[in-house]
């Protein structure tokens, strides 16, 4: 029965396989490719932006891609940087170092306090849920003056602590993993304290592999959001800014003009390679199902 059940089975896959034409396959591998392009239009744009020599960037009809591509843009915007008083690395590491621990920091706590709220009921949980639900509702704007008032009465106006601080109390990560969390079987978690591990442990080594799509997310978006992150309205001292202010600053400077489009260009290429790179290698884990979407109690 279960051999005539399987060829069944294949039977029926296999026509609704070939119920599509040849014809249908060709419109939607063409309409994907176009999409494709589409997307992909905006960073090709950027690259050729870059790469193309003055004359070509202001040039009329304008041509998408680069004619005579050379790489001086990328060297006057070094020429330029080293004249800054801040050295180049300085803004880089200050940008790094506030991206990395408001990441993995985000993650940390975010998931530390999912687990209860995906995992027990006490007083307060549903309300506390709801609280999280509500507040991705507001804007960031909106948040702003509130978020000001509370970094300065503790005192963490110009310092790193006034950017990472925020980014660890965003809830966008906490709400995804609480709810990749609550599908989580309870028997598969009862299971792991019988063989005598503890909450801590139960945390790190079953709950956090199994929601991995969700805190891989959530540290994309974080990374990003805090990579853009000028930070100029809490950080005053020029060797605490970061790479974003310094190449914002590039831009608005008054004598840019003409001359100086193709330096904004290369500018945008550094700011846009290394959020790009951290998604590429984190992408597979975006797009993929949780490991127990198949598991039954």
């Amino acid at each position: 029965m279960r051999i005539l059940k399987t060829r069944n089975l294949d039977m029926k896959s296999s026509a609704r396989q070939s119920s599509r034409s040849f014809g249908g396959n060709v419109f939607l591998g063409t309409f994907l490719f176009i999409m494709g392009f589409l997307f992909l239009f905006p960073v090709l744009y950027m690259f050729n932006q870059a790469l193309k020599p003055l004359n070509e960037m202001y040039m009329f009809p304008p041509r998408l891609f680069v004619q005579n591509p050379t790489l001086n843009n990328f060297l006057d915007l070094n020429r330029i940087l080293a004249n800054t008083l801040v050295p180049f690395y300085r803004y880089l590491y200050n940008s790094l170092f506030v991206v990395v621990v408001g990441s993995v920091g985000h993650i940390l706590i975010a998931s530390t306090c999912a687990y209860p709220l995906a995992k027990y009921r006490f007083p307060g949980s549903k309300l506390i849920s709801d609280l999280i639900v509500y507040s991705l509702m507001f804007n960031a704007t909106v948040t702003m003056v509130p978020n000001f008032i509370t970094i300065s009465k503790l005192g963490l106006i110009d310092h790193y602590s006034a950017i990472i601080f925020p980014a660890f109390a965003s809830t966008l990560g906490l709400y995804l993993m609480k709810n990749f969390m609550e599908q989580i079987p309870d028997s598969l978690l009862e299971a792991a304290r019988i063989d005598g591990a503890n909450q801590f442990r139960v945390h790190l080594t079953v709950v956090m592999p199994i929601v991995k799509p969700a805190w891989v997310t959530a540290f994309i978006l974080v990374f990003q959001a805090l990579w853009v992150n000028t930070g100029d309205k809490y950080i005053y001292t020029e060797k605490l800014k970061s790479v974003g202010y310094m190449l914002s600053q590039l831009a608005s400077a008054g004598n840019v003009g003409v001359a100086r489009a193709g330096v904004l260009a290369a500018a945008s290429v550094i700011m846009f390679l290394i959020p790009a790179v951290v998604f590429l290698l984190m992408q597979t884990n975006v797009i993929s199902t949780m490991a127990t979407s198949g598991m039954k109690e």
